[in-house]
């Protein structure tokens, strides 16, 4: 008899889960940074080209019956790009700065995040099912996205630790964030959420490490290599990702 793979149109959050959001998350600062300033089209222009490709990979994936998983990286890394440009335009363009720019963007996530638990009295990301919950979902990542990069930059510039540093940082807390999850009884909700925040400045910081001039501390790979490679590493996880998807199809069908 034919049963679905899951219910849940969302990923199982193992350790290829994290692989590939990093690797989209840096892909979103290096690609943001091709479009709008190597490319030289503008924050504006990036903006509302991947919200515009974000809304729209958004409207297929609520249209979806079950999680798969193209579709949804696809609207993942839109939103990262669109997050990535969005922060800049906060803090560059409109001068709010990184501070400000990251207090801004924390209070806007804390009102979605309480709006979604106040609606569903949860805030678990294990299984989305429903449409509402799904949009508080994307709507939660978007604007994490966004702060992710505000707060590397902050780490980065205005804290003065430079771009591998603030790197270092984060990714030690991520590793902190894993030990917790498994040898503490710490809410995995509240762990997700935390290192779901912190892998975004970790790919802005290390993002802009790979891409920025030595002057400013980089290694002046440039955007255009660093999108490249990290596209490739992003499409060779997605790869791993849709075998086990398959996979676990094809066993649930019998």
């Amino acid at each position: 008899m034919m049963t679905t793979i899951q219910n849940s149109k969302v990923p199982e959050i193992i350790a290829l889960y994290w692989v590939i959001k990093i690797a989209a998350t840096t892909l979103g600062e290096t690609g943001a940074d091709l479009f709008s300033m190597t490319l030289n089209i503008g924050y504006d222009f990036t903006i509302a080209l991947f919200l515009s490709l974000f809304a729209l990979s958004l409207y297929f994936k609520l249209k979806q019956a079950q999680y798969t998983p193209v579709l949804y990286w696809l609207t993942f890394t839109t939103s990262a790009i669109a997050g990535t440009a969005i922060s800049d335009y906060i803090d560059r363009t409109l001068g709010f700065g990184y501070l400000l720019g990251s207090v801004l963007l924390v209070a806007i996530l804390l009102i979605i995040l309480s709006l979604w638990y106040l609606k569903e009295r949860s805030l678990s990301v294990d299984k989305i099912t429903s449409p509402r919950v799904e949009i508080y979902y994307w709507m939660a990542f978007l604007v994490a996205n966004t702060l992710g990069t505000a707060l590397g930059d902050y780490m980065a510039d205005d804290l003065t630790l430079g771009f591998l540093s603030s790197a270092a940082v984060i990714g030690g807390l991520l590793v902190l964030c894993a030990i917790l999850h498994y040898f503490t009884r710490i809410s995995g909700i509240i762990l997700f959420w935390l290192a779901f925040i912190m892998t975004r400045p970790f790919g802005a910081t290390f993002g802009d490490f790979l891409t920025k001039n030595h002057s400013q501390g980089g290694v002046d790979i440039g955007t255009v290599g660093a999108s490249a490679f990290f596209a490739i590493v992003l499409v060779i996880a997605l790869w791993i990702e849709f075998k086990r998807w398959s996979n676990k199809s094809i066993a649930s069908a019998f």
